[in-house]
């Protein structure tokens, strides 16, 4: 429903126009002419103007004028007689949202109507979306209005003036470097190094020289001596991200590093120290890796000192159209393309969507959108979602597959024991496609290596022929 204004010197003509307008459920106002209608529009707040393009007291383009200076983002429909299309054409060139022929058809007026009352709405949601971003004043991206966002930002504004260790939790693609910025940015610290490494994209011994640093000679290639990111980030922050894929034998010199201060370089025999604050970050639960032995506990409670768990984003859809405006700026910024609008209908289609990858999908979805979109708006039809994509060849059970596989099993399975079967057989086949090679089978399986390493001690397939 739209508040509508109809400018008409004829009285029939606005007596008709108000019948169709109404009968659609939306509000009229009536103005029988142009000077009434500009002081109308100066006083009331409207979301349509249909105006006649002749008047006695003036012409349409006084009422476009009038229109533009009181908000911009308000529509003008211009009414014309068929004699008068061209200076109708030249009206939408000074700012008209369209025109209507003389005679029209009710179909026409409630066509055009519905559109321009939609944009309206669309035009207005995203400036107010724009002052609710400047307002939360979260360059980082903390972006949200939701009770979880609000206890986040709360949480880090009290522990970033602090030296404790931070652990944070959540989902891939939640924004969990983006938290521990905040942190860094937010303490005494702030005018130091931040410096963030992604544990789970190093080989062990590669990371302990990444981390620690290492000596002239310490290995092979090691032609001079390296400080690691610990000295790097002296006095600032270091992120240690996905920390639960590191080694325990890792573990154990992290913790030594928590606990005095100082570290040992690969090679090195003399400790030096160094002054940093660690924030860890990761998708996984510790506590059960704890538990399953592939996570020391006292480096746990040393790191778990202030828990921040960061929600999916399915948890705080109320955030979604916020965030949708935010990405809408900073993707047509880096792409150096004008800022598009996204219509309602394709924010409902995001809302409606469970995200897996969280922000950083939706961040991907809208940069797509904007790369392959050929108009002005995004549409529900320029976001294609990862349900959309896949087909049967993603690598998962269709339910039909599904269906039939487990009608395949006796009525007495014995869960645990049949899932366990499942999950050795598969570990199995992926080390014998991957000849062996226990990183390529963790890729295939989408797991880390420590995690298929910790299944194969489990399951005995230490000395399987697996080439």
């Amino acid at each position: 429903m739209a508040r509508i204004l109809i400018v008409d010197d004829e009285k029939n003509m606005r007596r008709i126009l108000s019948t169709i307008l109404q009968d659609d459920g939306h509000v009229v106002v009536e103005a029988t002419g142009a000077k009434e209608a500009i002081d109308l529009i100066s006083a009331t707040q409207f979301d349509l103007i249909l105006t006649d393009q002749k008047m006695q007291d003036g012409d349409g383009l006084s009422v476009i004028a009038a229109s533009k200076d009181a908000d911009p983002a308000l529509p003008v429909v211009m009414l014309t007689a068929f004699a008068t299309v061209d200076l109708a054409v030249e009206a939408m060139r000074q700012g008209a949202f369209d025109f209507i022929a003389k005679p029209f058809t009710p179909e026409v007026v409630l066509a055009v109507a519905r559109r321009a009352a939609e944009r309206t709405e669309l035009l207005r949601e995203n400036d107010r979306l724009r002052g609710e971003i400047m307002r939360l004043g979260f360059s980082d991206e903390i972006l949200g209005d939701s009770r979880a966002m609000q206890e986040l930002r709360e949480r880090i504004t009290r522990v970033a003036p602090t030296n404790a260790t931070v652990l944070i939790t959540g989902e891939t693609g939640t924004g969990k470097e983006l938290v521990a910025r905040a942190i860094h940015k937010g303490s005494t610290r702030a005018n130091n190094s931040f410096v963030a490494v992604n544990c789970a994209a190093f080989q062990e011994t590669l990371l302990e020289s990444e981390l620690f640093g290492h000596e002239r000679g310490a290995f092979t290639g090691a032609d001079r001596s390296r400080q690691g990111l610990f000295e790097a980030a002296h006095r600032g922050t270091l992120l240690l991200d996905e920390a639960g894929e590191m080694s325990l034998q890792l573990q154990a010199k992290l913790l030594r590093v928590l606990v005095d201060g100082q570290l040992l370089r690969v090679g090195a025999t003399t400790p030096r120290n160094v002054d940093v604050r660690v924030v860890v970050a990761t998708h996984r639960d510790l506590m059960q890796r704890v538990k399953e032995g592939l996570f020391r506990e006292d480096l746990y409670y040393r790191i778990a000192v202030v828990p921040i768990h960061i929600p999916p984003l399915r948890e705080r859809k109320e955030d979604l159209p916020l965030l949708v405006q935010y990405l809408l700026q900073q993707v047509a910024h880096d792409l150096k393309l004008p800022i598009r609008q996204i219509k309602p209908t394709a924010i409902k289609k995001l809302m409606n969507y469970a995200f897996p990858g969280n922000v950083r999908e939706l961040r991907n979805l809208i940069e797509r959108a904007y790369i392959l979109t050929r108009e002005e708006e995004i549409d529900p039809s320029d976001l294609v979602l990862a349900s959309e994509e896949r087909g049967s060849h993603d690598g998962n059970l269709s339910e039909d597959h599904l269906h039939r596989w487990l009608g395949s099993l006796p009525p007495n399975v014995e869960l645990r024991r049949t899932l366990e079967e499942i999950e050795r057989e598969l570990i199995l086949r992926a080390l014998r496609d991957a000849h062996g090679v226990q990183a390529e089978a963790a890729r295939t399986l989408e797991l880390s290596r420590s995690d298929v390493a910790y299944r194969i001690k489990k399951y005995g397939l230490d000395n399987v022929e697996v080439s």
